[in-house]
């Protein structure tokens, strides 16, 4: 699955030798949202990029506005009996915020968000769970 976010670099760190066949760089974006109500929540969002793709983040300066395109990689890892899970979003596209907003070089624009649709007088929505 593919997936884009888009926020403020603020964390940028160096690539990281891992083994002869792997290599890692890890970034974090800050994601700011403000709700109706008017209270805002800060998100702080670690990516990795790895192998090839760990020099696109060259070119992006600390505090700058970025979207991110990644996907979510999953794995599970066992030793001495113990089993433990992790996730890792896998960065694959770097942009600055104003590029991703005009959409990419082959013309796709994000669809927007659906409108929410209010309910008609005839559903019976009493028995849902939330």
């Amino acid at each position: 699955m593919n997936f884009e976010l888009q926020g403020n670099l603020i964390v940028k760190n160096d690539t990281q030798v891992i083994s002869d066949r792997f290599k890692k760089r890890e970034f974090v974006i800050e994601k700011k949202e403000t709700s109706p109500n008017g209270y805002e929540f800060v998100d702080t969002i670690k990516f990795q990029l790895t192998q090839d793709k760990c020099d696109i983040l060259d070119k992006f300066n600390i505090g700058q506005n970025i979207n991110v395109g990644f996907n979510v990689k999953g794995n599970k890892w066992e030793k001495n009996g113990q089993v433990s899970y992790f996730v890792n979003l896998d960065a694959w596209k770097i942009e600055e915020a104003s590029e991703a907003e005009a959409g990419d070089s082959t013309g796709n624009i994000p669809p927007p968000a659906p409108e929410s649709i209010p309910p008609q007088e005839n559903d019976d929505t009493s028995d849902l769970p939330f």
